[in-house]
């Protein structure tokens, strides 16, 4: 039996597996972006792996950055996530919310009275936003003001204390794939001025602040984050000659707040893992907590990195989505099922989403 299949301890949590369902946008929210019985069907189908972490959610509508995505702000998105959370404990599962603020990664149609998405700096990213309408160039966001940032602040808290409303064993701070605590971590996109501009520890400190602030809700034991330390994902500098030393502060730095886990892209999201040089195995000696390994993994390269002592968990995405029983077919070899057309993988409703088989049906 490979180490995959082995019980591990996160926090207050025993996990028996190290097998990580990793977060994946759906967008098939109902109305006011609040999960319904069709979510909690979908994921109570995959609570087989160790730990799920959910879909990105957005602390605020402000934070909202594609069509149809769950939110976590309001008594309606509570008690829709509270039958997802029922769902998967019914089953034996564990389930974190992933707490998401896409920052410049938004449109006015998007946004609250249909206001400009908010960014470090007014840098304009070159994409397009998936919007109820389609899709849609990007705009130039406007800039946060200092006197806005304990506000922003505020928002992750009341997130978090929502997220245990809802029945969650616990949280995962999204700052990773060019999102906005990793728009302030890059100079590319963070051209500020004040203490959260310039160096590292200005430009690490809306990051550092939000994450201690949610754990003062949470304990940071039963939570994570999530970095991506060279992807080019949502138009980043993936690529940028200080990225190990972002990082190694970053880590070092959240290393007091007792983490349960970082959850790490490795290479670039959904692209090639050696995209740029970095040292990950530096960056997991600086760290506590238990390393969970994200990227184009399969079995082999799974069992590789967990028989080295190189990672603790790992982090499947797309083969959750065409395969419930993931861990079963990684258990016992049979054949994966491939991912199916992208149109299913974004918005409908059951087809493409809770219709897949498990190898046993």
């Amino acid at each position: 039996m490979s180490d995959l299949f082995s019980p591990v301890r996160l926090g207050a949590l025993e996990l028996p597996n190290r097998i990580v369902m990793a977060p994946l946008t759906r967008s098939r929210a109902g109305a006011g972006d609040v999960p319904g019985p069709m979510n909690a069907e979908y994921y109570a189908q995959r609570a087989d792996a160790g730990l799920i972490i959910s879909e990105a959610t957005q602390i605020t509508q402000q934070g909202k950055g594609y069509a149809w995505t769950p939110g976590i702000e309001t008594a309606a998105q509570v008690e829709g996530w509270k039958l997802v959370t029922d769902a998967v404990h019914e089953k034996g599962g564990r389930i974190v919310l992933q707490m998401w603020h896409v920052g410049r990664i938004s449109h006015p149609d998007l946004q609250p009275g249909g206001g400009l998405p908010v960014a470090p700096s007014a840098v304009k990213p070159e994409m397009q936003a998936f919007t109820e309408t389609g899709f849609q160039p990007l705009v130039t966001p406007r800039a946060l003001e200092t006197s806005e940032i304990p506000g922003l602040i505020a928002d992750y808290v009341h997130a978090a204390q929502c997220a245990k409303r809802a029945g969650f064993d616990g949280v995962e701070v999204h700052a990773a794939n060019g999102y906005l605590l990793e728009q302030f971590l890059r100079s590319k996109t963070n051209q500020r001025t004040d203490s959260y501009g310039g160096p590292v520890e200005n430009r690490a400190r809306l990051l550092l602040e939000v994450t201690e602030a949610v754990a003062g809700v949470w304990g940071g034991a039963q939570m994570g984050i999530r970095l991506s330390p060279v992807s080019p994902a949502n138009d980043m500098d993936g690529a940028a000659g200080d990225a190990q030393e972002v990082y190694d502060y970053v880590v070092a730095a959240l290393e007091r707040l007792g983490l349960g886990y970082m959850h790490i892209v490795e290479g670039a999201t959904q692209g090639p893992r050696d995209y740029a040089p970095f040292d990950y195995a530096q960056l997991k000696s600086l760290f506590s907590g238990l390393y969970m390994a994200n990227n184009n993994y399969d079995l082999a390269l799974a069992e590789e990195m967990l028989s080295e002592g190189r990672a603790d968990l790992i982090a499947f995405g797309r083969p959750f989505i065409t395969n419930p029983d993931l861990v079963e077919r990684l258990r016992t070899g049979v054949k994966l099922a491939p991912s199916d057309d992208k149109t299913h993988w974004y918005g409908g409703g059951a087809e493409g989403y809770t219709d897949y088989k498990s190898a046993t049906a």
